[in-house]
C-alpha cells in the first residue's frame, strides 16, 4: 500500500508547502533539488542498476534498454522542457492548458512507478525526487493564469501517475513478462534525470559549498540505508 500512497502524498506535500509557505528563495529549492538528484543517482547505481543486470539474460540487450531509457527521457523533455528535473518557465500569459507538458510528465511519472516496489531504497529515491519537482510545478501553476480547477486536475493526475505505474507493474501479466526490460528503461531515465539535475542545479556549472554538501550527504545517505 505504501508504494501507492507515498508517491501521491509526496506531490501533495510539495503543493501544500508552496501554497501555504510560499518560499521566496529559489536557491533553497535548488539545494533540495541537488539533494534529490544525488540521492536518485546513488540509489539507482547502488540498488536498481545491479538488480536489472542480475536478472538479465543478455547483458548487451539490457544495456540497450538502459540507453533507450535515456533517449526516451530526452524525447519527453522535448515536450516538457525539462520539468522532470525542475526546469520550468513561469508565465502569466499562458491561457491554454499545457497538454504536452502534462503528457510527458505523466509518462515519466508512470514509468518511475514500475520499480518502486523492489525495495524501500528505490521508493525513497523516487519520493525525494518527486517532492522538489512537485514544488516547482506547483509554483509554475500558481503563478500562471490557469483556473483553480485546472491546477487541481493537473496536480491530481500527476499525483496518481506513479501509483498507476506501480499498480500496472504488479497487476498486468503482459507487462510483467517484460518487467526487467522496463526497469532497464527506468534506469536510463533515472540516470539522465539525476545527472541533469546535478549539472543544471549550478550556475555556470560551478557548485557552491551548500550544493556540494547536499549532494555528498545524499550519496552518503543512499549508501548507508
Amino acid at each position: 500500500m505504501k508504494h501507492y500512497l507515498l508517491p501521491f502524498l509526496a506531490v501533495v506535500l510539495g503543493f501544500v508547502t508552496v501554497y501555504f509557505l510560499k518560499p521566496q528563495r529559489p536557491q533553497q529549492i535548488k539545494i533540495l533539488l541537488s539533494f534529490s538528484g544525488g540521492f536518485l543517482l546513488a540509489t539507482t547505481i547502488f540498488n536498481l542498476f545491479p538488480e536489472v543486470y542480475e536478472h538479465s539474460e543478455n547483458m548487451k540487450t539490457t544495456g540497450l534498454f538502459v540507453v533507450g531509457g535515456m533517449l526516451i527521457q530526452i524525447f519527453l523533455e522535448y515536450f516538457s522542457k525539462g520539468a522532470e528535473h525542475g526546469h520550468v518557465h513561469h508565465t502569466k500569459n499562458q491561457q491554454s492548458f499545457p497538454l504536452l507538458l502534462f503528457g510527458s510528465l505523466f509518462i515519466h511519472s508512470f514509468l518511475e512507478g514500475f520499480p518502486i516496489h523492489e525495495g524501500h531504497e528505490i521508493l525513497l529515491g523516487v519520493l525525494i525526487h518527486k517532492i522538489p519537482v512537485a514544488m516547482i510545478m506547483a509554483t509554475f501553476l500558481l503563478k500562471s493564469s490557469f483556473s483553480r480547477s485546472q491546477i487541481l486536475i493537473f496536480l491530481g493526475l500527476f499525483s496518481i501517475a506513479t501509483p498507476l505505474g506501480s499498480y500496472a507493474a504488479t497487476n498486468f501479466e503482459f507487462l510483467s513478462t517484460y518487467y526487467h526490460y522496463i526497469n532497464a528503461l527506468v534506469v536510463g531515465i533515472f540516470l539522465h534525470i539525476s545527472t541533469t539535475i546535478l549539472f543544471e542545479s549550478s550556475e555556470g556549472h560551478k557548485y557552491n559549498i551548500a550544493k556540494l554538501i547536499s549532494i555528498l550527504s545524499a550519496i552518503g545517505l543512499a549508501y548507508f540505508i
